[in-house]
């Protein structure tokens, strides 16, 4: 599959500004400690659990085994490139997605961190649509990258521009797809 030149511009638009970028940096690891709130929703609309929520690939989200999820502990970053606003809805469903799939999670300073998520994003408007183009890079303790994770998420501009067109459901299903990659990976790499 071919990608547009337009694609390719917008991703290393979204790279260099993540990089340089200081503003709208959301720390996520606040969130990190607390449980998931009572009656807190999955994507699909349902109370989230501790059971596998459902993925449109094969009906149930996979959960990491037993024996990596007990060696597993996961820091978020901050989040550069996305206002506070759009951030917070995305934060709190990491938390509660990586949680349902059996990640556990580390605070800022938890000498247990085994690997800790940062994300870059970038929300670009174009006609009626809002594209959230995103990238998340793994690294272990000590900053060496992992794994990366990028995907591109469309949306309703609804009467807004960049940042203020985008819906907390859209952030929260950004989270779930983010989630479901890491967990995968996770799943994949045993060693």
């Amino acid at each position: 599959m071919r990608r547009s030149p337009l694609l390719a511009v917008l991703f290393a638009a979204l790279l260099i500004s993540a990089c340089t970028s200081t503003q709208d940096v959301l720390e996520p690891s606040a969130i990190a400690a607390a449980p998931p709130s009572e009656g807190a929703l999955s994507a699909e609309g349902d109370v989230a659990t501790t059971t596998p929520a459902r993925t449109a690939a094969a009906g149930t989200r996979a959960v990491l085994p037993p024996a990596i999820a007990s060696r597993t502990y996961l820091r978020f970053d901050p989040i550069v490139g996305a206002t506070v606003e759009a951030a917070t809805p995305l934060t709190e469903r990491l938390a509660i997605s990586a949680r349902a799939r059996g990640i556990r999670l580390a605070g800022s300073a938890d000498p247990s961190t085994t690997h800790v998520l940062k994300g870059y994003f970038s929300a670009l408007s174009e006609g009626k649509e809002t594209t959230i183009i995103y990238v998340w890079d793994v690294y272990d303790p000590a900053g060496h990258r992992l794994h990366r994770i990028n995907g591109q998420q469309k949306t309703p501009s609804n009467g807004g521009d960049g940042w203020s067109a985008v819906s907390p459901s859209t952030m929260q299903t950004i989270a779930d797809l983010t989630i479901d990659q890491l967990t995968a990976w996770l799943a994949s790499n045993t060693g």
